[in-house]
């Protein structure tokens, strides 16, 4: 992890913390002694992927420097329900002033990553990519795609500066597609990807004549998918967007599109069952 990405990370962290703890966790530090050790473990109660142990650890650490924290699988891993997915041991305070921060963010990219392995494997074999979206929780974006990865997916633009997304609303703006490129080319120094979202056949060959560096075919059916797969031939990798789902994501990469962007990776999660249980002791 580069230096800048756990600063990152470590701000996150930092925030989270402050919203629980505040001025100080009045319960535990009236019942726990400050001498205090405690181990315990971390059980996934359900079946799943792990996601954000290292995030974990790092909740711990920036809390007390002196707790032990000790993944048993690896970010990623697919588990059982049961398993034990890590260990730790420490001073008893902290370990308790950090268990609910943790195990929020570990629940959470756990579900997202689990999610996004289900969409992978449904498309197994087609070569179309699950590529996630902005639609993330504020703040925690950083966390939310580093999920997908460990879920197998592949993360779109990080937010509205390092790639250029051409939608309905700009197009509409300025009346056409190709406007709006090239008022983009004559406004961009740093020469940023372009996409272009396309509705319907006629925008895509507008598109197609315009060099861009992806199109999105938006909200289309898999006949009108197939045929711009058809009429492209390649020359632009296309991204499927719309209401996908489990149900419909197979079909959708039959079509022969390169991409398949799942706003429901990030914006609909069911958090991962996962426990900490602990017990006195050094």
């Amino acid at each position: 992890m580069s230096p800048d990405l756990q600063s990152e990370i470590d701000e996150i962290i930092r925030c989270a913390l402050t919203e629980d703890i505040g001025s100080g966790d009045i319960t535990t530090e009236s019942i726990i002694p400050a001498d205090a050790s405690y181990r315990g473990r971390f059980i996934a109660k359900a079946d799943g992927v792990v996601a954000g142990l290292a995030v974990a650890s790092r909740v711990f650490r920036l809390l007390d420097e002196r707790i032990v924290f000790h993944p048993a699988v690896a970010d990623g891993a697919a588990v059982s329900a049961h398993t034990e997915i890590a260990r730790i041991s420490g001073p008893g305070r902290a370990i308790l002033g950090g268990e609910r921060t943790a195990l929020n963010l570990l629940q959470r990219m756990s579900g997202i990553a689990t999610q996004t392995r289900a969409y992978v494997q449904a498309v197994a074999g087609t070569g179309a990519v699950i590529l996630d979206t902005r639609k993330t929780a504020p703040g925690l974006r950083r966390l939310d795609k580093m999920a997908v990865r460990l879920g197998g997916g592949s993360n779109h633009r990080f937010g509205l500066f390092d790639m250029v997304l051409i939608k309905d609303n700009h197009i509409a703006a300025v009346g056409s597609i190709t406007e709006a490129v090239r008022r983009v080319r004559a406004c961009d120094n740093l020469h940023r990807p372009i996409e272009v979202e396309v509705s319907d056949l006629e925008q895509l060959r507008e598109a197609l004549a315009l060099s861009v560096d992806r199109i999105m075919l938006d909200n289309m059916s898999l006949d009108v998918m197939r045929e711009a797969v058809r009429i492209t031939a390649g020359r632009v990798p296309l991204e499927a967007s719309g209401n996908v789902s489990l149900a419909t994501v197979a079909a959708i990469a039959a079509t022969g599109v390169d991409y398949i962007s799942v706003g429901a990776l990030t914006h609909s999660v069911t958090a991962l069952d996962i426990s900490l249980e602990l017990e006195p002791g050094p």
